[in-house]
């Protein structure tokens, strides 16, 4: 299918206040990484979605900007005072681009499944909406609340929980929406109402959605069942000249030669920058950033790792672990080892309890022992998603 006959809202305009955060719940962490985001690189992998847009309360749009810094999307759709509203704005923002199709997903469920997306995606053929949906597995009792009598049992057997991306003709879900005189929090209701059919899908029970505390800490579970552990290690060297100071995992130390590079010669950074690269099999920091490129001439190392950083969040994937050591005589690395840990922190958004920086000598043998250059070595562990290659 084209990537542009499907369009994707993700309604994200909720203040999600039944779980007693301040943050909104699609902007909490999960496995490291913002829910909201959780749902957009899935969205982003599956190659029948076209456009990817996402509605948002714009007090929230620090907070948005990010959750997705690092991925190409367009600008967010401001939302509206119920999520009725929030979609209608959003099928607006597509008026121009005109899809065949759209779906229309909640921010809280992040663990998109591929092949629910197919479902959805594939029932639009023969009708104007479809939804995925599971059946209810428990009995059903009915009574006024808890504590008090039954009234009854109720049948099950044509009850089904449903979920999101719920797919629609793009025309004809717009119209529904603007002729709807009163707010619903489920679009297919609005095509039920106008005597529409909607269609049954299999959904997936990965697709729960995230409204309380307990549903924060099965998707955590959920993440690490599905994560696989990845290390990649790193060396860099440079020799020291002419100078008055060095630049040491980003700080800058005092001394009476310099690192001698095309960027600021950062042999800590460099070698962490590495590492995070050959964890994910991303070529190594020369691919990404030549010393033949002009640009990058006396260039901070902190963007290097930053960018690392970034196509590792890029992959869902998360840092658990940096281990740095630098091997040099001169200068003293124990007393700039705090500042060290909290500036490496500091640029990959870490705890520093995360960040090992280490230090040893050469005995005097070697390059390094005779005080030309200095080297580090570093390893990164990371935690990537088994079923998202991108």
């Amino acid at each position: 299918m084209p990537r542009s006959k499907t369009a994707l809202l993700i309604v994200a305009a909720g203040r999600g206040t039944r779980l007693g955060s301040e943050t909104p719940k699609q902007y909490l962490k999960v496995g490291g990484m913002p829910v909201l985001r959780h749902a957009v690189l899935r969205f982003r992998a599956h190659p029948a979605i076209g456009t990817v847009r996402v509605v948002i309360d714009p007090d929230h749009r620090s907070l948005y900007d990010q959750t997705v810094a690092g991925i190409d999307l367009p600008p967010p759709i401001e939302g509206g005072v119920e999520r009725s509203h929030s979609v209608l704005n959003g099928l607006r923002a597509l008026l121009e681009e005109a899809p065949e199709t759209v779906l229309i997903h909640d921010a809280a469920r992040p663990f998109v499944d591929g092949a629910v997306i197919d479902r959805v995606i594939t029932a639009l053929d023969n009708a104007p909406g479809a939804i995925p949906a599971l059946p209810v597995p428990d009995t059903l009792k009915q009574a006024a609340k808890l504590g008090e009598p039954i009234k009854g049992t109720v049948d099950r057997s044509t009850l089904f929980r449903a979920q999101t991306p719920q797919g629609f003709h793009y025309c004809t879900l717009l119209d529904a929406h603007e002729a709807a005189e009163s707010n619903t929090t489920d679009d297919a209701a609005l095509l039920e109402a106008n005597g529409l059919d909607v269609q049954l899908v299999e959904g997936a029970e990965s697709l729960f959605k995230i409204t309380t505390e307990a549903d924060l800490m099965r998707a955590e579970c959920m993440i690490a069942s599905s994560m696989e552990p990845r290390t990649g290690t790193g060396f860099d060297v440079h020799r020291l000249g002419p100078g008055e100071s060095i630049m040491l995992c980003g700080i800058d130390i005092a001394h009476d030669r310099a690192l001698i590079g095309h960027s600021d010669a950062d042999v800590g950074l460099h070698a962490i920058t590495d590492a995070l690269l050959g964890a994910i099999a991303d070529g190594d920091i020369g691919s990404h950033f030549p010393p033949s490129d002009p640009q990058w001439k006396g260039a901070a190392s902190d963007q290097f790792l930053a960018h690392a950083h970034d196509l590792v969040v890029k992959k869902g994937g998360r840092i658990t672990h940096i281990d740095v050591t630098l091997i040099c005589e001169r200068p003293k690395i124990g007393p700039h080892r705090p500042a060290m840990r909290r500036r490496i922190a500091e640029i990959m958004d870490l705890p520093e309890s995360r960040i090992s920086v280490k230090a040893t000598t050469s005995e005097k043998l070697g390059f390094t022992g005779r005080g030309e250059g200095i080297a580090a070595q570093a390893t990164a562990t990371v935690m990537l998603p088994t079923e998202i290659d991108q």
